[in-house]
């Protein structure tokens, strides 16, 4: 296990009806008038945002609001909410929604005490060093911001889509009731459980060797996921379903699933090649469902990095698939490993698509004549190699898309 180190300050308040609770938890954080963030409607529909609005003026808590942040959040959105956070001169940050909501709340969050533009944090790399305090309400589990130290927002105009990470941002407070999560649609919920499942392997598969408690527990939020995902599908109001599947968000994306696989100890584990790749497709086509773009491109990885670390996919095959691990004497033993792994990799693919997933670019429309722009920014974004499970080229990435037409 290599050294590493673990940060989770957010409190959580989970459990049924407990979105009411939000007011009293934002007074206990000291908070007198916040700037509430929300989407583009559902939030409105299904009458989440006025029982937020309730307990907020119950609790004696000022607010102003900005709403419309879309999925795969964009940078302008951002830019007016800082302008209005401060005009407002608000103490904090209040997100009511999933992860689009609560990355581009971070941003606003972490760009009102900084003077220049909020986009140099994710282009130019200046440090993250102060930051109002972020509280959130999750309604759609999947990227679990509500508990990370990431944040990823968009920028429409340069056709970029860049994250950045620090704990200064992570949330304070986290309010996470699975009943909010009844009304989500299937293809919704199936993508956050394909970007819950991104965020294990991309910590899984971090150019380290095993870790087994980590493994374990890796591997275990996988399991519980792929067990609760029919069940949620069938009846999307099966509270303890949607209960496992909330808080696997966040597990999935806090870092315990990575402890000790990091190559530094302030550094998260992984080379997050998937997401990577998947950015450029979501940043260049905003219409694309993140977690959506993950079950194309994550298969489609793997089968093109595998061989790297062979017994790392064969561990996964076994702990996650119960695929028998390849005796030493089977001959020939090289097709062996073949075969086990590759029938891990479909057996993964084949679960995204029986939720609803799609399996191709073709599913999005996408042909070979959209995968250049997709390459170049990729090289912009990443320079001519990046990864860590295996150092990706420009020409590797290129091979991946061509594999998911």
């Amino acid at each position: 296990m290599n050294d590493f180190v673990f940060n989770s300050p957010t409190k959580f308040v989970f459990g049924r009806g407990y979105v009411t609770r939000i007011g009293e938890e934002t007074a206990a954080l000291g908070l007198g008038k916040v700037l509430l963030v929300y989407g583009k409607g559902s939030v409105v529909r299904t009458g989440t945002l006025d029982k937020v609005r309730s307990s907020l003026d119950a609790a004696g808590i000022a607010y102003v609001e900005a709403g419309g942040a879309r999925p795969n959040p964009e940078v302008n959105f951002v830019r007016e909410a800082i302008e209005l956070a401060r005009a407002e001169e608000v103490q904090g940050v209040l997100a009511v929604g999933g992860g689009s909501t609560i990355d581009a709340s971070k941003a606003i969050a972490f760009g009102v005490p900084y003077e220049g533009d909020v986009w140099d944090f994710f282009a130019k790399g200046v440090k993250i060093e102060k930051c109002l305090p972020v509280a959130t309400v999750l309604t759609i589990p999947a990227a679990g911001s509500e508990d990370s130290g990431s944040c990823v927002i968009s920028n429409d105009a340069e056709q970029r889509k860049l994250g950045v990470s620090g704990d200064v941002f992570r949330p304070r407070l986290s309010v996470m009731d699975p009943e909010l999560t009844f009304t989500l649609p299937p293809y919704q919920t199936a993508a956050g459980i394909t970007d819950m499942i991104a965020h294990v392997c991309e910590r899984y598969f971090s150019g380290v060797g095993a870790v087994p408690l980590t493994d374990n527990i890796a591997c275990g939020i996988i399991r519980a996921l792929i067990d609760a995902a029919p069940l949620v599908m069938a009846d999307p109001q099966d509270y303890d379903a949607r209960a496992t599947v909330m808080w696997a968000s966040t597990l999935a994306h806090n870092d315990i699933a990575g402890c000790g696989r990091s190559l530094s100890p302030t550094v998260r584990a992984g080379g997050w090649e998937s997401h990577a790749l998947e950015h450029e497709l979501s940043a260049h086509h905003v219409e694309v469902v993140h977690g959506a773009g993950l079950a194309v491109i994550m298969p489609a990885w793997m089968r093109h990095v595998w061989k790297a670390d062979p017994q790392r996919f064969l561990d996964f095959a076994r702990d996650v698939f119960g695929i028998e691990p390849v005796d030493e004497d089977v001959e020939p033993h090289d097709e062996a490993v073949a075969d086990a792994v590759t029938a891990a990799i479909d057996e993964l693919q084949a679960f995204f698509v029986s939720l609803g997933m799609p399996s191709t670019l073709g599913d999005f429309g996408l042909g070979e004549q959209d995968i250049e722009p997709l390459v170049e920014t990729l090289r912009l974004n990443k320079g001519e190699q990046f990864g860590a499970f295996m150092k990706l080229s420009m020409d590797d990435a290129r091979a991946i898309y061509e594999a998911c037409l």
